[in-house]
């Protein structure tokens, strides 16, 4: 058998750093862990000094609230954290207090959009939990970090209904600008502030039994889930193919070679003995407050690119790609009402062509382009309605996100208005026939293709600044005059 006769069974377990101010279960401040000085935002709380109490953050419980019921889950009028116990090095306590048997919310889905078309993704469960520290390992020895400890965190458990990377790419994804949408965590994966693990199996195609699973731990970008899943399912299938038995356990990966590597055999839960939290009381979430946090949710993704396609005609790769981050998606709409007489359609072009390119080559997000929706909106305007010629507005698109401004002082500074007076290039049409008797005598005797060539000349007569639509109706005026009156020796 090859990997082709054996369908892959994964699951996910995505964690996300909420963006409260401060920590789950104390006063400290969040802090940018790959900026701030280590062991700078800690107290006897989160690093679990005796004799102290952890209180839970309100804040940390509404955004996970604002998930919760954005993947349709139902929602726990009662929770209890738990001690989630085991030893290492960057848990100062000991245990994480996280949720084990009553989380906030369980049984939602999220759709995702596939090439065969959209399909749902179930999640088992969100729960809240705190953070761990951070490891850096040096020649021979280790340091700790813990400010990051007791950062409020939240895991997202899908079950296990994905059966390739692509469609393990496309849920990561779609739940990356979810939780951007809601504005409860940043995307922002090279800061480690959404982490993956997956957990993957492999069973002969048409089989209902599930295989052996391993999980790979701490994977923090869409390039190593996607490489760490694609080597575990061949892995797996090579060794099913030999005869061999698929054991369970931790794996890491290792971007450099690209292979998965053993950490350890895979724990149960009764491995961590989990407890409920005795310093805890059980969450209460009454109805009264989760339709409140429901209420204020903002237009979610899907909705919004199912939107865009029906009220703005966009072409489903469109409507994706300005739908992906809410702050695109408002910038569309923000340049559209700026010019409302354009074609939404245009626009929508202009920002996922021109406006794209730029921010991709300044490795920015359209939040710092210096280019507002109304100036995008009013250059697109002045393209359509044949004011400046469509180079002309790529020139000046690049000048305003360079230094910002309106569109219309740098056509005016620089003097890129189009010429779109007909008598104007009426007299242009005219000096280029009469400079170039030979190419005129050429399209004479049938040879059409220089007319190109002519309407050329022309637009080059006009320094770029001739309406193309204008010269096309003069020259082929004049043309077909001339075939009508050919010209005399």
């Amino acid at each position: 058998m090859t990997a082709s006769t054996y369908e892959a069974v994964i699951g996910l377990e995505v964690h996300a750093e909420l963006l409260t101010r401060s920590k789950m279960f104390c006063g400290c401040p969040v802090v940018d862990s790959t900026q701030a000085e280590p062991n700078t935002a800690v107290c006897e709380i989160c690093t679990g000094m005796p004799g102290t109490l952890p209180v839970i953050n309100q804040r940390a419980v509404e955004y996970a609230l604002r998930v919760a019921l954005a993947l349709r889950c139902q929602v726990a009028e009662t929770s209890v954290f738990a001690r989630k116990n085991y030893f290492y090095p960057d848990l100062p306590k000991g245990y994480q207090i996280s949720q084990y048997e009553l989380p906030l919310a369980q049984q939602g889905w999220l759709s995702i959009d596939v090439g065969s078309g959209e399909q749902r993704v179930r999640v088992r469960r969100v729960h809240l939990e705190e953070d761990t520290g951070k490891l850096f390992h040096r020649e021979g020895y280790s340091l700790v970090d813990y400010n990051r400890s007791g950062v409020p965190l939240l895991e997202i458990v899908s079950e296990p209904d994905m059966h390739s990377v692509e469609e393990v790419k496309a849920y990561a994804t779609a739940l990356r600008s979810l939780l951007r949408y809601l504005e409860v965590n940043s995307g922002d994966m090279e800061k480690g502030v959404i982490r993956f693990e997956a957990n993957v199996s492999v069973r002969p195609s048409g089989s209902e039994t599930l295989g052996t699973r391993t999980e790979i731990k701490n994977l923090n970008s869409f390039r190593a889930l996607v490489r760490s899943i694609a080597f575990e399912i061949e892995r797996q299938s090579r060794l099913l193919d030999a005869g061999k038995t698929v054991v369970q356990e931790t794996l890491g990966w290792d971007e450099v070679r690209g292979v998965t590597l053993s950490q350890r055999s895979k724990e149960e839960a009764h491995d961590y003995r989990y407890f409920p939290e005795p310093d805890l009381p059980p969450l209460h979430v009454s109805a009264e407050w989760a339709e409140r946090v429901r209420a204020e949710l903002p237009e979610l993704p899907d909705a919004r690119r199912a939107r865009f396609r029906e009220r703005y005609r966009l072409t489903p790769y469109v409507a994706s790609i300005l739908t992906a981050e809410r702050a695109i998606a408002d910038f569309y709409e923000d340049a559209l009402a700026a010019a409302p007489q354009v074609s939404p359609e245009k626009t929508a072009n202009w920002i996922s062509g021109e406006l794209f390119a730029l921010l991709n080559q300044a490795a920015l997000d359209i939040d710092a382009c210096r280019v507002t929706p109304r100036a995008l909106g009013e250059l697109v305007s002045m393209v359509e309605s044949g004011e400046i010629s469509a180079a002309s507005g790529k020139a000046v698109l690049a000048e305003i996100f360079q230094a910002g401004g309106r569109p219309q002082d740098v056509v005016r500074a620089r003097g890129l208005a189009q010429l779109n007076d007909p008598q104007e290039i009426e007299r242009l049409v005219e000096r280029v026939l009469q400079e170039n008797p030979q190419q005129v005598q050429q399209y004479l005797d049938g040879k059409e293709t220089v007319s190109q060539w002519l309407f050329g000349q022309v637009m080059r007569a006009a320094r770029g600044r001739a309406n193309p639509r204008v010269i096309r109706e003069v020259l082929e005026r004049a043309l077909r005059s001339m075939e009508e009156n050919p010209p005399t020796a």
